[in-house]
């Protein structure tokens, strides 16, 4: 999901487990109060559906639910993507462009992976939210805007937060309400449920008037599998499992679909041979303060690379003052060859 505006509300979630039903019903709630909510989970569990029904059940539903994968995007792009920018803002911008908070405006902005965002757009973020309204790269004319912020992840972000690399004040303005969805090994029951429905659905798309029926002992493998990738590889699963059952009953279900008896051997890295004496003394290991030299001006570069050397930019994204760069762009200079 890079990107998404949707003017329809999407499939219904299903499930009947009590925590599955808590979480539908505190997200029911949240819908109603216009204020930020972020929707933490494990890959698969269904965070941009639950965006959209949050969105779909509150006052905003008859207006634009925009969507951004900000794991999607390079650290350089989000801005522009986020702000939109002017004509020849930077070097390959091209005419005027809006970005997804004007598409968003009196709607929902969805930011999936919200934890991907570099620390300066965060600050342009948490201006925006503060005042609603910001400049687009390379304007200077305020734009107002009325957005409601839905963001999703499943990174620790006040372990970010701490750590630097997401700023607390966005983290205290977004957190109005924070929703954890349940992964599927505990909604007791529901794996069935959506395994019933996802099999119904293939079987109409393969032109079957019904699906193949599910054995005990599949039923029991549902049940207790712990499905690591939570409703998506389930979905994947059953459907692949309807496809290959050829109408039948399907008896048991295929967890990876990379196992097979042809398949190559795993590849194993030789164990790397003693060096002689003779070699080892020729060819000392690069000494620790050496590497850990390249490493930081590795670092540095890329963060240079990444604010377009813009070195109050770069600072944030490296989690340091300015000053600190600044020691650092001294230390490993143009004379040092950074």
């Amino acid at each position: 999901m890079e990107a998404a505006s949707h003017s329809a509300p999407p499939g219904e979630a299903l499930g009947q487990s009590e925590n599955f039903l808590a979480f539908q019903e505190a997200l029911s709630r949240a819908a109603r109060v216009e204020r930020p909510v972020l929707i933490i989970g494990e890959r698969g569990t269904g965070k941009e559906l639950a965006a959209a029904r949050l969105h779909y059940l509150s006052p905003r539903w008859g207006e634009p639910l925009v969507a951004l994968n900000c794991a999607a995007l390079a650290p350089s792009l989000i801005e522009s993507e986020l702000f939109g920018h002017e004509a020849g803002a930077f070097t390959g911008a091209g005419p005027r462009r809006l970005g997804r908070f004007e598409t968003a405006h009196r709607g929902t902005l969805f930011l999936d992976e919200i934890g991907n965002i570099p620390l300066t757009v965060q600050e342009k973020i948490l201006r925006t939210v503060e005042y609603n309204s910001f400049e687009r790269v390379g304007g200077s004319r305020p734009v107002e805007v009325d957005v409601r912020i839905v963001g999703a992840t499943n990174a620790d972000l006040p372990a970010l937060a701490r750590a630097g690399r997401f700023k607390q004040d966005l983290l205290d303005r977004l957190s109005f309400e924070v929703l954890t969805l349940p992964p599927l090994r505990q909604r007791r029951g529901d794996a069935e449920l959506l395994a019933e429905h996802f099999a119904l659905r293939m079987a109409r798309e393969m032109g079957w008037d019904a699906a193949p029926g599910f054995s005990p002992a599949a039923r029991e493998q549902l049940g207790a599998h712990p499905w690591p990738g939570n409703v998506r590889q389930l979905k994947n699963v059953v459907e692949r499992a309807v496809y290959r059952s050829g109408r039948q009953e399907i008896t048991s279900f295929d967890f990876d679909p990379f196992a097979s008896p042809f398949a190559p051997p795993p590849q194993v890295e030789p164990p790397l041979a003693p060096r002689p004496a003779a070699a080892a003394a020729a060819e000392p290991p690069r000494p620790f303060k050496e590497a850990v030299a390249a490493y930081e001006r590795r670092l540095l570069r890329q963060a240079l690379e990444d604010a377009r050397f813009n070195q109050r930019r770069a600072a944030e994204l490296l989690g340091l003052t300015y000053h600190q760069l600044r020691g650092l762009l001294r230390k490993y200079g143009p004379d040092q060859s950074l």
